[in-house]
């Protein structure tokens, strides 16, 4: 497998992330977005919407980095990442459905901002993203994971934006219960952790 990918995005990394934790053999091709390839005739074949990441397996491309985590815990029967009973299998959904939304439109878009001047109203998305934190925060008291007694993709899902939500000058500091979690997912067999950059909160103090 090739996984496509750019070390700064989080849609990127929950896709490694998840492939390294199924313990799932994959190449990193790193795409130089700075320079258009992902906007490359090439790329565009295996992405048509030019965005990362995009899983090569043979002959099939799965773009989407859900969508890739979807795709990896099938093939390799993964049920305890991925539950097949109903129930169970709609608490995770429920949780990738806040990946691609409360999550993308708050701690991910105020990272944009920071890192690629993306323009999003700051207050607006750092407010939705304290939101979805408290959320989270609830959830996590008297639970260890996400969505089920034992994790499941919605970590891995959940993961890379909320531990560099600092870049985006979201404050993690009130979030005992989510700091707690991030912990217990560095420490499961076959973490990869996500580059950290000195932007935001992470910004390098000023000499005097």
């Amino acid at each position: 497998m090739k996984l496509h990918y750019f070390p700064l995005s989080g849609h990127a990394h929950r896709a490694h992330l998840f492939l390294s934790l199924l313990g799932v053999d994959h190449e990193l091709v790193e795409v130089d977005m700075a320079n258009g390839a992902h906007k490359s005739p090439e790329f565009l074949k295996l992405n048509p919407f030019g965005q990362v990441p995009v899983l090569e397996d043979g002959d099939v491309a799965i773009a989407d980095s859900v969508a890739i985590m979807i795709y990896a815990a099938k093939k390799a029967g993964a049920t305890d990442w991925l539950p097949e009973d109903a129930e169970s299998a709609a608490k995770v959904q429920r949780w990738l459905s806040v990946a691609a939304g409360e999550i993308a439109y708050g701690p991910c878009a105020a990272r944009l901002i920071t890192l690629f001047n993306a323009s999003f109203n700051a207050e607006e998305v750092i407010g939705r993203a304290h939101a979805i934190l408290k959320l989270v925060e609830d959830r996590l008291s008297g639970n260890d994971w996400i969505a089920l007694d034992r994790p499941t993709v919605a970590d891995a899902a959940l993961y890379s934006y909320i531990v560099n939500a600092p870049e985006g000058n979201v404050d993690l500091g009130a979030y005992d219960n989510v700091n707690a979690w991030l912990k217990r997912v560095e420490a499961l067999p076959g973490f990869v952790a996500f580059d950290q950059t000195a932007a935001g909160l992470r910004a390098t103090p000023s000499a005097p």
